[in-house]
């Protein structure tokens, strides 16, 4: 695998960031959870997934959906708060904890993010282009837990057209059932 990623030309780079294990993820976001809840704060989450695994595992192995999260994670990385934190969700998963973003804010982040990522592509056997990624928002609320969140992330990107980050919910209204995937925003 050959990949690609323009350089950025306003920001300069902190460094390579890590992306965290599932089980440093859950940890984190418990944390932030609980803190959004002490302190009344924002807290936002970004679900990015890379589409076609199977497809792309079956096709050029095993390895090269994980390189391509790698990637994406550290294309990510470039655009994050130094305080916001990447990790595998799950397979095909990073999850961005974006504490202090409400779901607007968050938004923003979708948007730039989703930006950086369809600059990367992908070099399989001379072929170039681009990865398929669709994204999902969601932002805490009173009495949501760290799982309730996560799977709100989960309902947003697959109702979600690639390319177009939703919100779980439209603005200001809670979100909904978490078992119940709620129809999708229309502009």
């Amino acid at each position: 695998m050959v990949a690609s990623d323009p350089p950025h030309p306003t920001r300069t780079p902190t460094g390579p960031r890590r992306c965290l294990s599932s089980l440093e993820l859950a940890t984190r976001l418990d944390e932030e959870v609980s803190r959004a809840g002490r302190h009344r704060t924002a807290l936002s989450c970004l679900l990015v997934t890379l589409e076609d695994v199977a497809q792309l595992s079956q096709a050029h192995g095993e390895e090269l959906p994980e390189q391509a999260l790698a990637y994406l994670g550290g294309a990510l990385g470039r655009e994050l708060r130094r305080f916001d934190r990447i990790g595998r969700a799950a397979e095909g998963e990073l999850l961005v904890v974006l504490p202090g973003a409400d779901e607007r804010r968050g938004e923003i982040v979708a948007r730039r993010a989703l930006g950086r990522l369809h600059a990367v592509k992908i070099e399989v056997a001379g072929e170039r282009r681009p990865l398929r990624i669709s994204m999902g928002i969601a932002a805490w609320r009173e009495g949501l837990t760290a799982e309730q969140l996560l799977a709100q992330t989960r309902i947003a990107a697959q109702r979600n057209s690639p390319g177009e980050p939703q919100p779980a919910g439209p603005l200001g209204e809670p979100p909904a059932d978490v078992g119940e995937p709620s129809a999708p925003r229309r502009s």
